[in-house]
C-alpha cells in the first residue's frame, strides 16, 4: 500500500483508529470481565479476532481494488487502533519480571500461533467470499 500524507489520508486513518482502538477496549474489557485477571484472554482475543480481520480485508480489498483512503481507513487505522500488541508485550514483560515464566511462554506461544493461525484463516475467508 503506497505511503501519502495527504488530508485525507491522514482523516481515514484516524477515523478509523478511533474506531478500532473503541472497539478494542470494548472487546478487551468484555472478554476479561468475563475470564477474570488470571491470564490476559481479552488481548489475546483482540489479537487473534485482529489478525484474521487484517488478513481478511489485505485480500478482500487489494482484489477489490479499493481506494487508497478506503485501504487506510480500514488497513492501517481500523486494524491499527485495534490490534494491541504493545499491550501483548507489556503483559508478557510483566509475568516474565514476576517469574511467571510458564504463564508467559502459554501467553506468548498462544499468541503468535493464533494470530498467525487467524491471518491465514482470514486468507483463505476473503478468497473464499470473493469467488
Amino acid at each position: 500500500m503506497q505511503s501519502h500524507w495527504s488530508p485525507s489520508a491522514l482523516l481515514a486513518v484516524a477515523i478509523g483508529g478511533a474506531v478500532g482502538s473503541v472497539a478494542r477496549y470494548v472487546l478487551g474489557a468484555a472478554v476479561q470481565a468475563r475470564t477474570g485477571a488470571g491470564f490476559p484472554y481479552g488481548t489475546l482475543a483482540v489479537n487473534v479476532t485482529g489478525s484474521f480481520l487484517l488478513g481478511l480485508l489485505s485480500t478482500w480489498l487489494v482484489a477489490r481494488a479499493a481506494s487508497p483512503e478506503i485501504r487506510l481507513l480500514l488497513m492501517i487505522g481500523l486494524c491499527g487502533g485495534y490490534t494491541t500488541f504493545s499491550s501483548f508485550a507489556y503483559e508478557s514483560a510483566l509475568m516474565m519480571q514476576d517469574a511467571r515464566l510458564l504463564r508467559a511462554a502459554a501467553y506468548v506461544t498462544s499468541s503468535v500461533v493464533l494470530t498467525i493461525a487467524a491471518m491465514f484463516t482470514g486468507f483463505a475467508a476473503a478468497r473464499t467470499l470473493l469467488r
